[in-house]
């Protein structure tokens, strides 16, 4: 692993920014899920069922998404709380901090990611990636 740190200033700054992503998150979900129960999906006709049918869809991937960024989000506070934060998953190279700013709760560099990448398309080709 790189002997290079991150700035403390940098992961106060990356700390702020998820801690403000998670809150909206939380506060979207939230007024997602009060807007939801308000729809009544139990009345009306085929074409009314249609859509409280296809509107419950896509608040049900909504949610499946906020989830897993809020996943995403605790578990870089975590690696922050750790000391880990900022390692790549697949290079163990520090993380760009460019990159940390924009994406607070990225596991990946920017090589990183290219590996994964191409592991990925590898994979898909049937070929076993490792």
């Amino acid at each position: 692993m790189k002997k290079d740190f991150l700035s403390e200033q940098t992961v106060q700054v990356c700390r702020t920014k998820l801690l403000t992503f998670k809150s909206n998150i939380l506060n979207q979900m939230k007024t997602m899920a009060a807007d939801f129960n308000l729809v009544d999906k139990s009345r009306g006709d085929e074409s009314d069922l249609s859509a409280a049918h296809q509107e419950e869809h896509n608040f049900l991937i909504a949610q499946t998404r906020m989830k897993t960024q809020l996943l995403e989000i605790e578990m870089a506070l975590g690696r922050i709380e750790s000391g880990n934060y900022g390692i790549c998953e697949e290079t163990d190279e520090l993380i760009e901090t460019e990159r940390l700013l924009a994406i607070p709760w990225t596991r990946l560099s920017i090589e990183g990611a290219e590996i994964r990448e191409s592991q990925t398309k590898k994979a898909g080709k049937g070929y076993l990636a490792f």
